[in-house]
């Protein structure tokens, strides 16, 4: 039988276009750049650092415009009119309406109820208290289980609409990964800020109680707390994380999103951004001392994990330094992106007293940044050992936020990184703002 040439001729056609697409679709799906790092694994969910609009390679660099955040020199204690700055530059600020593209994770919200956190813990100002407590409010409001349709409502990957905030919800399943750790974090940590602040427990909040949540500081914090619990109780330990391997984290073999494999770095500090916040309310609120043996745990297991993994050597200047790579599986090479998410979680967790991090062992992290990953004035290594690739390992002209506290174990690196990171004593990052007030309270307090 004779074949119809012009069936042939759109049959070819057609096979390429698939081809095409197929290519395409996997090199967005596994982020790969130029084939130094190891590619990353397909998801439904997406590395919440990795791809994602609340967290592209350019996320933490200081828009050209917008409201500009001052510090009034790197020396002294942090003064009134930082702290006046900051408030009027929140009260500017709008929640994000979902997690859509990581909204509550590395996107904007998230970074600024982490910037509040930490200006509240310097200055203990209820103004910002009281700001951190809407956002958390409204990322509470929108989780999976409790907000109407279309933020809410949807049924993931687990079959069940779940305590969760999903980040895509056009995939098929809906899939969850680390970013789900965040939400938790930010709930957990008003409630810390506030339990650590009785002299407000009783107050009416100050903004009022628009969802129900509790009129006072107390109740509220409380709210938060069961809140947090039971999205980790019923989805992230119930079906997200698989820690039968000795309280270390792994994605659950059935997740849509690198199912099987163990947790990546940024993403552990994510989880345990919650869990230690959590730990810490409950210790506070003295209700369940199981739950914050539990917590801690998984938390110190983490911290271990990943000391234990880094490669420690003497870098070129002398000094002790650290390489890791991306996950546990990976043994250097972590991009400058997540390394600055990694960094930053480690500094959140050294802050906190609990998990036996010390100066030492924060210590090698700044010489990494500070002589190994620095290549001088505004040009910064796109990986932690040093070398350059493309996308999240692409070279920087400006200190990435992460990067930023550790110069509190560098003491002579102190001005010079406060110095590249505002310029001017200026910037328009709300992260890097309140990274340099908490840096430059504990340097005002240990010097």
């Amino acid at each position: 039988m004779r074949s119809n040439p012009v069936k042939i001729v759109l049959g070819c056609v057609a096979l390429i276009c698939v081809l095409g697409t197929s290519i395409a679709l996997g090199i967005l799906l596994t982020g790969s750049d130029d084939g130094t790092k190891p590619a990353a694994q397909p998801s439904t969910a997406g590395d919440p650092a990795e791809g994602q609009p609340g967290d592209d390679p350019s996320s933490d660099k200081p828009s050209a415009k917008g409201p500009v955040l001052r510090i009034d020199g790197p020396d002294g204690p942090v003064t009134p009119n930082e702290i006046t700055s900051f408030k009027a530059y929140v009260q500017a600020l709008t929640p994000a309406k979902d997690d859509i593209g990581n909204n509550w994770a590395q996107g904007g919200s998230g970074q600024a109820v982490k910037a509040m956190g930490r200006v509240y813990e310097v200055s203990h100002d209820t103004a910002v208290l009281d700001r951190m407590t809407g956002f958390c409010d409204a990322v509470l409001a929108e989780r999976d289980d409790l907000a109407p349709g279309p933020v809410g409502g949807h049924t993931l990957w687990t079959g069940k609409v779940d305590p969760a905030w999903p980040n895509n919800v056009t995939a098929q399943p809906i899939g969850t990964g680390g970013e789900q750790g965040d939400p938790v974090g930010h709930l957990g940590n008003c409630a810390r800020e506030i339990l650590q602040t009785p002299a407000v427990w009783h107050n009416p909040v100050a903004i009022g109680d628009p969802h129900g949540y509790g009129a006072t500081y107390l109740d509220r914090a409380k709210k938060f707390v069961a809140e947090a619990d039971a999205a980790v109780d019923r989805h992230i330990l119930a079906r997200l994380l698989d820690v039968s391997h000795g309280d270390r984290q792994y994605f659950a073999k059935d997740s849509p999103y690198m199912g099987g494999k163990p947790v990546p770095w940024n993403q552990q500090m994510m989880f345990d951004y919650g869990f230690s916040n959590l730990a810490a309310a409950h210790q506070i609120l003295a209700d369940d001392a199981q739950r914050v043996a539990r917590y801690d745990r998984l938390v110190k297991t983490s911290v271990d994990w990943f000391f234990s993994a880094a490669h420690k050597y003497t870098d070129p200047k002398g000094t002790p330094a650290d390489n890791w790579g991306y996950s546990p599986s990976q043994p250097g090479g972590e991009d400058s992106n997540h390394g600055s998410l990694d960094c930053a979680g480690l500094h959140q967790l050294y802050l906190t007293g609990r998990y036996g991090i010390t100066p030492a062992m924060m210590a090698p992290l700044t010489n990494t940044f500070t002589d190994v990953m620095t290549k001088g004035p505004h040009t910064y290594a796109g990986r932690v050992d040093g070398t350059d690739g493309k996308g999240h390992g692409a070279p920087t002209s400006y200190v990435r936020g992460g990067y930023l506290p550790l110069a509190e174990f560098r003491p002579d690196a102190y001005h010079t990184l406060l110095a590249e990171a505002l310029p001017g004593n200026r910037t328009t990052s709300i992260e890097t703002f309140s990274d340099a007030l908490t840096l430059k309270s504990r340097h005002s307090q240990h010097h």
